[in-house]
């Protein structure tokens, strides 16, 4: 798919909702492009598990400090008045529910708020690492990833088939193709991403979908008609 957000476009749109003041844990991934897209002016504290509160975007060439990594072990840089702390400090920042946010990366999310972000079944052995803490221990979980596996399937889904790494989690997500609240088993289409249709969507989504834009009498039709078809 050709249409839809870029990656640095789906990072600014994460970044539009994160409010001043905040403090948000950033899982690796997609979600590390986040920090180059807050505005100037809006001051958000930006978390690493591994240790880091104060956490800046990545740094520009020749400016690398070998010893400042994110939790992915990716080099990142230290905003003014940044913290570094023991890990058991960090994570009882985690467990204690001080985080605002935490942004992560997700392999498939369920209908109703399921995260499997860790591991593909068959691909070896992997670690769940800290996303299980940050999942429960944040107040808010957001999603940000592609609407797609590179097999083409949807990461959107009914029920989770991958490991999950927490239950009813997360509260959004957003993708390539617009962004999605996770409410009552269902995913509500707050906003599709520019290009994208209501039927593209659809096509790429495999569970159930509420459109927010449109008429309550339009949804109970949709729901009615997708429940028919299965």
């Amino acid at each position: 798919m050709n249409k839809g957000w870029t990656e640095d476009q789906l990072a600014a749109r994460v970044a539009q909702d994160i409010p001043e003041g905040a403090c948000v844990n950033l899982g690796i991934g997609l979600p590390t492009k986040i920090p180059l897209h807050v505005p100037k002016d809006r001051e958000v504290l930006f978390h690493s598990e591994n240790g880091i509160i104060g956490m800046g975007p990545d740094p520009a060439p020749g400016e690398v400090d070998p010893d400042v990594v994110n939790a992915g072990k990716k080099h990142v840089t230290l905003l003014p008045g940044a913290a570094i702390v023991h890990q058991a400090d960090s994570f009882s920042l985690i467990r204690s529910g001080r985080l605002d946010a935490v942004v992560l990366g997700g392999l498939q999310v369920a209908a109703n708020g399921d995260l499997a972000n860790w591991r593909v079944p068959g691909a070896g052995v992997g670690g769940v690492g800290g996303a299980m803490d940050l999942a429960v221990g944040a107040r808010e979980v957001l999603v940000m990833m592609r609407h797609l596996d590179k097999n083409g399937r949807p990461k959107l889904v009914k029920t989770c088939t991958f490991p999950l790494t927490a239950p009813g989690c997360v509260t959004r997500v957003y993708t390539d193709l617009g962004v999605f609240d996770c409410v009552d088993g269902a995913f509500v289409v707050r906003e599709l991403a520019p290009g994208i249709s209501e039927d593209e969507v659809r096509t790429h989504t495999e569970g159930p979908l509420v459109f927010a834009s449109r008429t309550a009498l339009d949804q109970v039709a949709s729901v009615q008609h997708e429940a028919a078809d299965r």
